[in-house]
């Protein structure tokens, strides 16, 4: 033990003093072991801090109280909850087929009768600022109140004392225009509110939120909008409730017995037992999640994977730079073994190498790491849109990481530390290579494995349909052709009879020192083939979105649409101001009732309307004659007839943008959207209606709308298998037929031919606008601020078709692929001249000119970035294709399913595509550039150097 011990300390003062001296070649490789360090520590405590506790959680969610008081909507009726309040269901059994309960109660008879309520009231409401309307969440809390301490954090100012007061989120104070100190108002509100401050939410920075305090805002507004005849919103209360002695799961299930739910902060620090939670023992009822020991497995698995390629990587890459050190110092490896070392202290020596490099790049990667994660904390809760808990080091955490580098920095000096200690002592002392013969086992081994990992891709794709198999295929192939790479480059020595002088060199050079040669090209080789794979699924997935995209409209129309009829007209004059345009077609919707009436609104004062389809001509797949309650209308047919009934005509459905089935427009309509039929422009024009489906045709010829002004009949003669009561309206049609791209339009009323359609009436809709294309992005800005200005429910729709960003995705994978390729050859490069230098000073005294040394090292560079791009791009196109493959299959069986049920869908298409830019980037101008930035970067002429002596 003792000898052990003085042996390692010696080795480890060897290679200190080594580090120091070859201080360029330490901090090079210093560098690579440590930067990865550095980012995976400051990921670990970015990540750690930005979890919060349950004690931080339950701060930002109920401040200071016991609990949060919630109703289920279910009127009253008892309930079950988890300890997280997250699920609930009605604490009896339903019946068959019976619906939830649905209703409001008093909530605040559901507490406690000790306990002390703050009402929390959420709502929405149209702000004016600066730039127009802004929808923002309105909040009435008393924040000033003990009890909300910790949910809104205060920043400028004060919250609001009284009801003319309001306080405003920073994000929503930077949206608007709007300070503090300024007025703010809203519409249809006639007071204006000052804003007294300025506060934010921890876990929604990016929140537009006002607060105000309980009963002084959303009451007023909601009593200006029941004026205007327009939609109320009094949002949704819940109360912060404080309980003495805690609200207790006892006391949780008591309130569930009243029918409130509970957020409880003793509970969701001291969780009941599963057995304790009636929702769990409920018969039927069924835990889920995403956290079950599968899913952890698989990102375990996947995070496994990453991190050993990782390792991997700066293996190859850091590996050549200890071999070329322990070949500088094989004259004092010789005196080790003279003075009768073993062969163990000599790899004793080289290995401590390794742990005295990994162990300055655990302590330097970790400490940046965590000083790097400190300083960027603010620039990271800006992106993740919420502030961090306390900062949470975990040193156990942050040792394994700095461990973690002491073995990578070891692993990479393994084979140099076993390839020294093979060298004989007297040609160590004299310097004399030997005849060095490359392994027979090791190109066995990786032919065996990449043989293997091919076939195993191939199998996950063509036979389980496995992206996890495919992708351990593509890892196993990878690695096996890193392991045949030597006797790779070894065959790439054969081309070096038709290269002239420095080329010619430069080869021989890399295959005679594969030492060297092999890992730098297997770093290059790793690096190429993830891009090329990625790259090649990228511009596959990118052919595929492009082939399945569907237009709203001809190229280059606007579109305009606003639920809200009243600002429709203001909307279409805002259009014809902003925009150059050629035709503008209106739309309106029908409406049965009211004007502000939605299609499903449940308010007595609405109705809704519905197609009559001749029976004849309804899908028998969804029709429900003679089928008994509550079976499947299309369980009444074979598969085969399922898929005949499929494509049959009255079962298609509509793909187009517009999911409506009648709407309200003239003529224009048709010239927008590029439907050249004079007999449906002359239809329109003489007050006939037009279709697109010939299943709206009645028998009489004619559309016939069924107008229900009684929506609870309607609904309860559905629920009894009666048909809905209501009047018929039938208007004459004209069916277009052939092939035409109606664009998701399936029936158009003209204005004109509602004049004596009853309840039914049409409501502006919005706007289809062709524009004379030269429409640009100034105009469009200006378009968009003046709707801004107008309504916050509008919808803004400009056609360019479609526009992809894969091409982004391929130039930062081109440019992360180079900057590797580079580096990687660069450093062969620097180790090969390194190695090289009794060469190159011969091939000066010959009288070589000053620029073959320049050439020469351009040549070396350029000969590993060229092996590593061809090799990495033949490597990395096998588990694209495989992944693709897979994609095929899964798509072609659920196109398969849909069919045997009855539903057609678009066939598949899942191309394979390759990205010939990117290939043509990397094959070609990154091994130039290596050549050129190894050239202009080397000097022509070598540095003196005294001779050794022997």
């Amino acid at each position: 033990m003792n000898k052990w011990f003085h042996s390692w300390r010696a080795a480890l003062r060897i290679a200190r003093r080594d580090a120091w001296r070859s201080k360029g070649r330490s901090f090079l490789v210093l560098a690579m072991i440590a930067l990865p360090i550095i980012g995976v520590s400051a990921a670990d405590l970015t990540l750690r801090s930005a979890e919060l506790s349950t004690t931080e959680q339950l701060e930002r969610g109920i401040g200071a109280a016991d609990g949060r008081l919630s109703n289920p909507d279910m009127g009253g009726e008892a309930v079950f909850q988890s300890p997280d309040a997250q699920r609930y269901e009605p604490a009896r059994v339903l019946k068959e087929n019976e619906p939830y309960p649905e209703g409001s109660m008093e909530l605040r008879k559901a507490a406690p009768k000790d306990a002390r309520l703050l009402p929390d009231t959420v709502g929405r409401a149209k702000l004016e600022t600066a730039h127009g309307l802004l929808n923002t969440e309105v909040r009435e809390l008393k924040a000033t109140d003990p009890m909300a301490e910790g949910i809104m954090d205060l920043t400028e100012g004060r919250f609001p004392a009284q009801e003319g007061e309001v306080a405003a989120t920073t994000a929503f104070l930077k949206k608007s225009g709007l300070k503090v100190g300024g007025k703010l108002t809203a519409r249809h509100l006639d007071r204006e509110y000052r804003i007294t401050g300025a506060y934010e939410l921890p876990s929604s920075l990016e929140t537009d939120q006002i607060n105000a305090l309980p009963g002084a805002f959303i009451k007023p507004l909601n009593e200006a909008l029941k004026k205007a005849d327009l939609g109320t919103d009094y949002g949704s209360t819940t109360y912060l409730v404080s309980v003495e002695g805690g609200f207790t799961w006892n006391k949780v299930k008591e309130t569930n017995a009243r029918g409130g739910i509970v957020e409880s902060r003793a509970v969701a620090l001291s969780p009941p037992a599963d057995s304790e939670v009636p929702l769990y023992q409920k018969p039927g009822f069924q835990k889920y999640g995403m956290d079950g020991p599968g899913f952890q497995a698989e990102e375990l698995t996947a995070l496994a994977t990453v991190v050993s390629l990782a390792l991997l990587e700066i293996c190859l890459l850091a590996g050549p730079a200890f071999a070329v050190g322990a070949r500088r110092s094989r004259r004092q490896l010789g005196l080790v073994g003279a003075n009768g070392g073993e062969r163990s202290h000599i790899r004793s020596i080289v290995l401590a190498g390794g742990l005295v490099i990994g162990a300055a790049a655990a302590v330097i990667g970790t400490t940046l790491g965590v000083l790097l994660s400190i300083a960027l904390q603010g620039t990271f809760e800006e992106m993740m849109g919420a502030r961090f808990g306390a900062l949470d080091a975990r040193p156990l955490e942050l040792l394994g990481i700095a461990l973690l580098a002491v073995f990578t920095g070891t692993m990479a000096a393994l084979v140099p530390a076993v390839t020294s200690s093979r060298q004989s002592v007297l040609s160590s002392l004299t310097g004399r290579r030997g005849i060095r013969r490359s392994s027979r086992v090791l190109p066995v081994i990786g032919l065996i494995a990449a043989a293997l990992g091919a076939t195993i891709a191939l199998a996950g794709s063509m036979m389980f349909e496995s992206i996890v198999i495919v992708g351990a295929g593509a890892i196993i192939a990878e690695l096996g052709i890193v392991a045949l790479t030597p006797a790779l480059v070894g065959l790439f020595g054969r081309l070096g009879g038709f290269l002239p002088l420095s080329p010619r060199l430069a080869l021989r050079d890399a295959v005679r020192n594969r030492g060297r040669t092999a890992p730098a090209v297997a770093a290059v080789l790793a690096a190429v083939a993830g891009t090329v794979a990625v790259a090649t699924y990228a511009a596959s997935d990118e052919a595929q979105q492009k082939a399945a995209y569907n237009a709203q409209a001809p190229h280059g129309s606007v579109i305009v649409t606003d639920e809200n009829g009243r600002d429709v007209p203001a909307i279409r004059t805002a259009v014809q101001r902003s925009v150059p345009v050629e035709v503008r077609a209106d739309v309106d919707r029908l409406v049965v009732g009211k004007s502000t009436c939605g299609m499903y609104d449940e308010d007595p004062a609405c109705g809704r309307y519905t197609l009559v389809i001749p029976q004849a001509k309804r899908c028998p797949l969804y029709s429900d004659g003679n089928v008994p309650n509550g079976e499947d209308p299309a369980a009444r047919f074979t598969v085969e007839q399922r898929r005949a009934l499929a494509k049959d005509w009255r079962c298609k459905g509509e793909q187009g943008p517009y999911q409506g089935e009648v709407v309200v427009a003239d003529e224009k309509l048709l010239k927008v959207l590029d439907i050249k039929n004079p007999a449906a422009e002359q239809a329109l024009k003489s007050g006939k209606a037009i279709t697109f489906k010939k299943q709206h045709i009645g028998d009489g010829g004619t559309v016939d709308i069924k107008v229900i002004t009684d929506i609870k009949a309607a609904d309860k003669a559905l629920e009894t298998g009666k048909e809905e009561p209501g009047t018929v309206k039938s208007f004459p049609v004209h069916e277009v037929t052939g092939e035409v791209n109606a664009w998701g339009f399936q029936t158009v009323l003209p204005p004109s031919a509602l004049k004596s359609a009853g309840a039914m009436k049409a409501v502006p809709y919005g706007s289809y606008v062709l524009t004379d294309g030269k429409a640009s992005d100034k105009d469009l800005q200006k378009l968009e601020d003046e709707l801004s200005r107008i309504s916050t429910s509008t919808s803004l729709t400009v056609e360019k078709g479609y526009e992809s960003d894969t091409s982004i995705v391929l130039v930062a994978l081109a440019a992360f692929a180079a900057l590797i390729t580079i580096g990687a050859a660069g450093i062969a490069t620097g180790l090969s001249q390194a190695d090289a230098e009794a060469d190159l000073k011969t091939l000066a005294a010959v009288g070589a000119p000053p620029r073959v040394r320049r050439t020469l090292s351009g040549f070396q560079c350029g000969v590993v970035a060229t092996m590593g791009v061809v090799l990495g791009t033949a490597a990395g196109v096998l588990p694209a294709i495989g992944l693709l493959l897979t994609e095929r299959r899964e798509e072609q069986s659920w196109y398969e399913d849909a069919l045997n049920g009855g539903y057609e869908m678009p066939a598949p298409y899942v191309p394979i595509i390759m990205p010939w830019e990117t290939l043509g980037a990397l094959l070609v101008v990154v091994p130039l550039g290596a050549v050129l930035l190894a050239a202009l970067m080397t000097r022509s002429r070598g540095a003196l150097a005294r001779r050794e002596t022997t």
